[in-house]
């Protein structure tokens, strides 16, 4: 058995470096590719390492088993598919082989030199890296065009982000193959040019580094410090905190070394620091549930002090051209779990983030403003955060929706950056058609990001928001060039209602959970198109019961009352292109949607809509009925009046607060008012 999926067949992956971050690498590889029958070879030379790495692998898989992330026998599985061995010669079929040894470059030299004997000319040859770039790396090799390097995240096998980082001679196709394999495989990768310590690290760094010169100065204890700095930056947890779970102060102290000639002279290994790992010992830092004692004034202070540190090196980081502001953004949300900086500048204010940037630079000597940021303050704009991407395949425009923390939900950014690229596509003469999909396996699209929905007040505000919100599903429904929807995953709530408005839908095979318009349960009716469009695609009969119970339906069901045109098997951007020139050649036609009156069964099914809100049913019935005896147009306006009217019920309170509180798996107790 193998993978075999965008151009490549992966059989066999070896992970070389059964230390703190190989294990959990190779537990990834074999969580998403054991189906496949891809065996996972862990390599070291030292049998303890082997050892060590084995029962490290075999406890989290018994934990995930005991948490029911996996049954038992799918957790036994996972791990048996992990080979432990001391033998080189078993990567002699290996596809892909990733290095997670020590930051030697002497160790890494003679990894890879045993590599090129052992491995074939095809294998993929990566290092794990936090900082070393791939050309000095990879130095001696004598097909560089296979090798990169790539960084992973701990914990490696849960934590979505990666940094893959092509070397000069690098195949481009490889890092495009890449890209797409762990985007299959549940990672989120960005790709970053070559520096020391690439775009992430030197935000974990440095943010550790600005903190800690606070404590050198006496402003703050360590304590205090860390419980700060985490508040202000919205840290998962505090930067010497993270330090002590990661044991990351020896590499922290190589790589702020590093950083002073090849970023910036700002950053240093501090005093502090130095001592630290000459002792060996953790930070002291707050027991779990003690409260840490500070003033506000010691919190203004510490606060604004970090953030123009943070700031400042974010702005450099991407001035320097490694990166860009979306996929930044999306590498620190996820892979370091704080506040994006070009997202928490827009929320305090471009201009006062100089101010805060200006007043660290001259209290700390070699500390860089960045043109960039100075120019963003003189426009007095926000910073744009790219969560639509478009990538163009000849004539085919390819549309994604990246937001993977939430599942690609939709909120104002989404829809305003939808307008923008269907607006340009629609005046592109290039381009002749657009496919439209989410980032990554598991969504679509989840549905509107419920904060953006608990944030309207009244119901004139949320018809207005469903008003503009058709005008953008109408441009994508009337471009004039054929829209397939790639639907990658789940699409629930507006996922479903924006997938309505392309010209054609398919979908990955074998989705048990797809498609569902689950507004009910959080006690409103769908805002953007769904009583309208659903049944007149699909008939009134058999959209009734979907959009009144809130049930999901399986791919396989979307794809037989006629919601979709195919289930795929294998590459859905592939698809999607032959979709794309099977509709411009006339080979096939797209499902029709009637935009007049449509015909209301005599009878329709009963439903069951359990605890759901018979207040909230009753309204989405006349929407739906309502609707059907005019015009999409005309019923679209009269959805979006409904939409409004389920401010004045008591339910819709009742169900946002109950998501907002308690999330989708408890039901809410609606009052039928």
């Amino acid at each position: 058995m193998a993978f075999t999926m965008f151009g490549r067949t992966i059989r066999k992956v070896g992970v070389i470096g059964s230390g703190n971050i190989g294990p959990d690498i190779a537990l990834h590889f074999s969580q998403n590719l054991y189906s496949y029958g891809v065996p996972v070879v862990i390599v070291d030379i030292v049998q303890a390492a082997l050892d060590s790495g084995s029962k490290k692998a075999q406890a989290k898989m018994d934990k995930a088993a005991e948490k029911k992330i996996y049954k038992k026998d799918v957790a036994e599985a996972i791990f048996k598919n992990m080979i432990f061995t001391t033998d080189y010669n078993t990567l002699s079929d290996a596809d892909l082989v990733i290095e997670a040894a020590f930051e030697s470059i002497e160790v890494k030299d003679k990894i890879f030199s045993r590599c090129e004997e052992v491995c074939p000319k095809t294998t993929i040859l990566a290092s794990n890296t936090s900082h070393m770039v791939p050309d000095d790396i990879f130095s001696k090799m004598k097909d560089k065009t296979r090798c990169l390097a790539i960084h992973y995240f701990f914990p490696a096998e849960r934590n979505m982000a990666l940094e893959i980082i092509p070397g000069t001679e690098t195949d481009p196709g490889l890092v495009e193959y890449l890209m797409k394999f762990y985007e299959f495989i549940g990672k989120a990768p960005i790709e970053v040019k070559p520096r020391y310590g690439f775009a992430l690290n030197p935000i974990f760094e440095g943010v550790f580094l600005a903190a800690a010169l606070m404590v050198e100065r006496g402003i703050a204890s360590v304590k205090q410090a860390d419980a700060i700095v985490q508040k202000a930056l919205s840290m998962g947890v505090g930067p010497f905190t993270a330090h002590n779970l990661a044991g990351g102060n020896p590499l922290t102290q190589h790589g702020l070394m590093g950083m002073t000639s090849t970023i910036m002279p700002w950053f240093r290994s501090p005093k502090i620091l130095d001592d630290q790992v000459k002792s060996g010992k953790p930070w002291e830092t707050a027991a779990k549930g003690e409260t840490v004692e500070y003033s506000q004034e010691m919190y203004e202070a510490v606060a604004n002090w970090v953030m123009g540190a943070y700031f400042g090196m974010a702005c450099e980081i991407v001035e320097s051209g490694i990166t860009n502001i979306g996929d930044f953004e999306l590498g620190v949300d996820i892979g370091l779990v704080m506040a994006p900086p070009f997202g928490l500048m827009n929320k305090v204010g471009i201009k006062r983030s100089l101010e805060l940037v200006e007043n660290y630079a001259k209290e700390n000597p070699g500390f860089k403003v960045a043109d960039l940021l100075v120019k963003q303050a003189a426009s007095e704009k926000p910073w744009r955060i790219p969560v639509v991407l478009r990538m163009d395949r000849g004539e085919v425009a390819i549309i994604k929706i990246r937001r993977p923390k939430v599942l690609n939900a939709l909120n104002e950014d989404v829809f305003e950056q939808l307008r923008e690229t269907f607006t340009e596509i629609q005046k592109d003469p290039k381009i002749k058609g657009a496919i439209l999909t989410g980032f990554g396996t598991r969504a679509f699209v989840s549905g509107a990001d419920i904060g953006m929905l608990a944030a309207q007040k009244t119901a004139e505000e949320a018809e207005k928001a469903c008003l503009k919100n058709y005008a953008i599903l109408d441009l994508i429904e009337n471009l004039g060039k054929p829209v397939v929807c790639a639907m990658n995953g789940l699409a629930f709530g507006g996922g479903n209602e924006i997938a309505m408005a392309c010209t054609v839908r398919i979908a990955n095979k074998g989705q048990k959970v797809f498609v569902a318009q689950p507004e009910p349960r959080l006690g409103f009716i769908p805002g953007a198109g769904g009583t309208q469009r659903l049944p007149r695609l699909i008939g009134i009969e058999k959209a009734w019961p979907i959009l009144r119970n809130a049930n999901p339906i399986s791919s396989a069901q979307a794809r037989e009352i006629g919601l979709i045109q195919e289930e795929v098997e294998g590459d859905l951007i592939e698809a999607g292109i032959r979709w794309i020139n099977d509709l411009l050649s006339g080979k096939v036609k797209p499902p029709t949607m009637p935009k007049g009156p449509i015909p209301i069964p005599s009878t329709l099914p009963e439903v069951d809509i359990g605890h759901l809100s018979r207040k909230i049913d009753s309204i989405l019935q006349k929407a739906i009925l309502e609707g059907a005896k005019t015009t999409l147009e005309e019923g679209l306006k009269l959805e979006a009046k409904l939409f409004g009217e389920c401010f004045y019920t008591q339910d819709r309170q009742i169900g946002i607060e109950n998501f907002m509180k308690n999330g989708p798996k408890v039901n809410a107790n609606f009052v039928h008012q």
